[in-house]
């Protein structure tokens, strides 16, 4: 009998000390869980994407326009059960490579050496002179509101192009993705024709310049009649040459596109800039412009979105056809 006593009591107190031990650790754990005001970029292994925690705390100062990228509440569309991409995406699979030659010919601009007419053409297509990377993902087929006959947003943030993203369970290119979308397996310069030339009526490229006001730009007193004035932006899908070997649409031109910067491993910044706008600037494949911060917004500047591609299991395969 006191025996069991004995046990009764150690067991109570065993009990006790346990849940004081527990509940400071779970009151600790509380506040670290809900931070969400910090960048936490990751990179494992030699392949590994940045992974990004971030807030969109610029809808707090600018609601108005934030809310003409980010639909809150819209939920993804419907996946087809045998489909690795939604609808309204583009299944992309191959080798990125990190390094390419692209040898141009001949040069529009001497001076400057922006915009190639031509490009040498490889004996050897494809090739690929580093260890390529296997990717395999789903990318808009229109840049954003990836609408075919809509307009393509502009003047977002990197900032807004990731939430706007996520906020319809997609997220932002990575540049790599982007670049293996956009030149295909062959790895051209251009996503149109051969590759290899240029070509100002396959795409929304090379109109003339309008020099911008900067002030007029950002003010919005005056941002609006500015805009309108600079903008030379033409509707999705509108040049059906405008198509990469994957079936992407608009890659170069018409508007400049935000990505995450993984192949410089976010240096300067984690936003890069992939395709060109409609001016005559490089619009082709490969380059990626990194002198702007996340916040930085212009007349310009787009997005489209990208996902991880769905795969269907066997189990998940039975299930769907019945």
């Amino acid at each position: 009998m006191r025996r069991g006593r004995a046990f009764l009591l150690f067991g109570a107190f065993w009990a006790v000390l346990a849940v004081a031990t527990v509940s400071p650790r779970s009151q600790a754990a509380g506040p670290a869980s809900n931070r969400s005001d910090e960048v936490l970029p990751s990179h494992t292994g030699p392949h590994a994407e940045w992974q990004l925690e971030l807030v969109p705390l610029f809808a707090k100062h600018d609601p108005a326009l934030f809310g003409s990228f980010i639909k809150p509440g819209t939920p993804p569309d419907a996946m087809p059960s045998e489909a690795a991409c939604p609808p309204d995406m583009v299944e992309v699979e191959g080798d990125y490579c990190p390094y390419v030659e692209q040898k141009c010919l001949h040069w529009l601009d001497p001076a400057t050496k922006l915009q190639c007419a031509e490009f040498e053409r490889s004996a050897d297509p494809g090739r690929c002179s580093m260890k390529a990377e296997h990717q395999r993902f789903c990318v808009d087929r229109y840049e954003w509101p990836n609408k075919v006959g809509a307009l393509p947003i502009y003047m977002a943030s990197w900032y807004e192009a990731k939430s706007s993203c996520e906020a319809i369970g997609k997220r932002l290119c990575g540049d790599t993705e982007w670049t293996l979308a956009c030149e295909g397996p062959d790895r051209q310069p251009y996503p149109y024709g051969d590759g290899y030339v240029r070509d100002d009526h396959a795409c929304n490229v090379d109109k003339p310049y309008i020099v911008p006001v900067p002030e007029k730009v950002v003010d919005p007193r005056m941002q609006a009649e500015e805009l309108a004035r600079l903008d030379q932006r033409e509707p999705s899908g509108s040049r059906t040459s405008c198509v990469s070997p994957y079936g992407v649409h608009d890659m170069t031109g018409n508007v400049d596109e935000w990505v995450v910067n993984v192949s410089q491993a976010g240096k300067p910044y984690l936003s890069g800039l992939k395709g060109g706008y409609w001016g005559p600037v490089r619009t082709r494949c490969r380059p990626m412009t990194t002198a702007h911060q996340e916040a930085f917004r212009y007349y310009q500047i787009g997005f489209r979105c990208c996902a991880n591609a769905h795969t269907v299991d066997v189990g998940e395969a039975a299930i769907a056809t019945r």
